[in-house]
């Protein structure tokens, strides 16, 4: 069983707004990311909401997610967030993938080479793609990483976690430069819209 995190909690701040809910086509960008998500056939997939989120679960009532609130979103790292989620998940889950609420560009071709990659190599790896040898998201963390996770304090960062020597990586070389695209900025944010047009306009 492998499980989908999505990380809506951020407080947007160099956005200047709520970024989960800025316009993204028919949706806002949050259902835009947990539509991607919830079509590759998570299952189960949890959204940890936490500023603006009487806002942002009220975007995600039509879809077929389990909302958990983070009441430490506004403290240290994502890293908490990611914690939330992990302790969230089913008895029986065997990997999380950790999906940026952040990045509509988003694409399930990603996700299904990260999964596949997940049972034809098991889970002894964290498996994180890669374009052009740069790391992306999401990534999928199988359940013997949780532990280590879950001890750091708030304040830190994963990245922690894949540094440790016990911590073995698979990388996942993908062709698309979605994987590193998030937004943080308005400017972010308008070039995901221009090359939202340009797809369309094909």
């Amino acid at each position: 069983m492998i499980s989908a995190v999505v990380l809506a909690a951020g407080l947007s701040t160099r956005m200047g707004r709520p970024k989960q809910l800025l316009a993204f086509g028919e949706h806002t960008a949050i259902e835009q990311v947990v539509s991607v998500v919830l079509a590759s056939a998570m299952d189960e997939v949890v959204v940890i909401t936490g500023h603006e989120r009487a806002a942002v679960e009220t975007a995600l009532a039509k879809w077929s997610v389990r909302i958990v609130f983070n009441p430490d979103y506004a403290h240290g790292e994502m890293l908490s967030s990611v914690q939330a989620g992990l302790r969230a998940l089913a008895a029986h889950s065997q990997a999380a993938l950790l999906v940026a609420g952040d990045m509509p560009a988003l694409e399930g071709d990603v996700i299904a080479q990260l999964t596949q990659a997940y049972r034809a190599r098991g889970a002894d790896f964290v498996y994180i793609p890669s374009y052009q040898m740069q790391a992306g998201h999401p990534v999928v963390v199988p359940r013997a990483y949780w532990p280590p996770i879950l001890a750091l304090p708030s304040s830190d960062n994963l990245r922690s976690v894949l540094r440790a020597e016990s911590t073995r990586v698979h990388w996942v070389e993908v062709d698309t430069p979605s994987v590193l695209r998030d937004m943080d900025t308005p400017a972010d944010y308008e070039r995901e819209l221009a090359l939202r047009r340009r797809r369309l306009e094909g």
